[in-house]
């Protein structure tokens, strides 16, 4: 039986309501500051009834900050990272839940500690990493003499540096951030809730380990795929501080740095207008991911699949 409670269905809908106001709030504040001219929108307070320029200022916001070059690298960027984190993630968990290898206990153990190093932790090493992926070859090339043995071969003075730097490009902005202990660990508890007789069917059956992983577990997996391509999208699109650090060519700027360089700055005029304008703009890709996958997202968080 359940008891109904008036007053407390009351106090949970007041309570939602304001927790959405204040989260709302500023997307529609920015909204509202899209839609006026400079005049108004640098007045204290800014009045909150919408104008008429939202066109023309999302067109200035989206041709001087070069949103379309920079939204499409956000995009790619967080499409490559999710797309990394879960593949590696999948693939990780399964060797260490289905295959019996000695230090398999210490392999994850291994992986769930990197929880405790981010990447802010570990920036240096990653970007010095990033800018000659080859680097830490180049003392075992010295170390064997590669460069005399060339040069003997050549007969000429021959010396090779290695150098493979992933700075200014897509693969610089995804392959450091690719891996991931959370997913691993999601994975790896899901796959222990999946039966063994499955495990033992499939070998009966004659099924190698990839089939058994191809045809059983992916589609098991599928909701707890679809919640976390939610999150890690989100993620990989609202870094700031790695492609920061790893880009330098305009053309390779994400979407949030792109912005940031849009804020009105001391000496600027305040364009609020148009700066808020671009926030919309730039909030556009991950809102529309969370509104297209909220059912798969919900249902990865709160059910099995069967």
């Amino acid at each position: 039986m359940v008891e109904k409670t008036p007053l407390l269905d009351i106090f949970t809908y007041v309570f939602l309501m304001v927790g959405i106001f204040i989260v709302g709030f500023p997307i529609l504040y920015s909204l509202i500051a899209a839609t006026l001219p400079l005049d108004v929108v640098s007045q204290v307070p800014m009045p909150l009834i919408p104008g008429d320029q939202f066109f023309v200022n999302m067109h200035q916001a989206w041709t001087r900050g070069d949103l379309g070059n920079q939204i499409l690298n956000s995009i790619v960027m967080a499409s490559g990272i999710t797309v990394g984190k879960i593949a590696i993630s999948m693939i990780g968990a399964f060797s260490i839940v289905y295959f019996d290898y000695r230090f398999r206990a210490v392999a994850f153990a291994s992986v769930f500690c990197t929880l405790m190093l981010p990447v802010e932790v570990r920036i240096l090493p990653t970007y010095e990493i990033a800018a000659n992926v080859l680097g830490p070859l180049q003392p075992v090339w010295d170390f064997l003499h590669i460069d005399g043995l060339l040069s003997w071969i050549s007969g000429h003075d021959v010396e090779v540096l290695l150098n493979w730097s992933l700075l200014d490009s897509y693969q610089g902005l995804i392959l450091p951030l690719v891996a991931s202990a959370t997913c691993t660990f999601l994975f790896r508890q899901f796959f222990l809730t999946v039966p063994e007789e499955l495990c033992e069917a499939a070998k009966m059956d004659g099924a190698s380990p990839m089939t058994f992983f191809r045809k059983i577990l992916f589609p098991l997996s599928k909701t707890n795929i679809a919640a976390l391509v939610v999150i890690e999208f989100v993620y990989g699109y609202n870094q700031y501080l790695w492609p920061l650090l790893i880009t330098t060519n305009p053309k390779m700027t994400t979407a949030v740095i792109g912005l940031q360089n849009l804020i009105p700055q001391a000496d600027d005029l305040p364009e609020w207008n148009v700066a808020l304008g671009a926030a919309v703009l730039v909030m556009l890709p991950p809102v529309l991911v969370v509104l297209f996958m909220q059912r798969w997202f919900v249902k990865g968080l709160i059910e099995k699949e069967k």
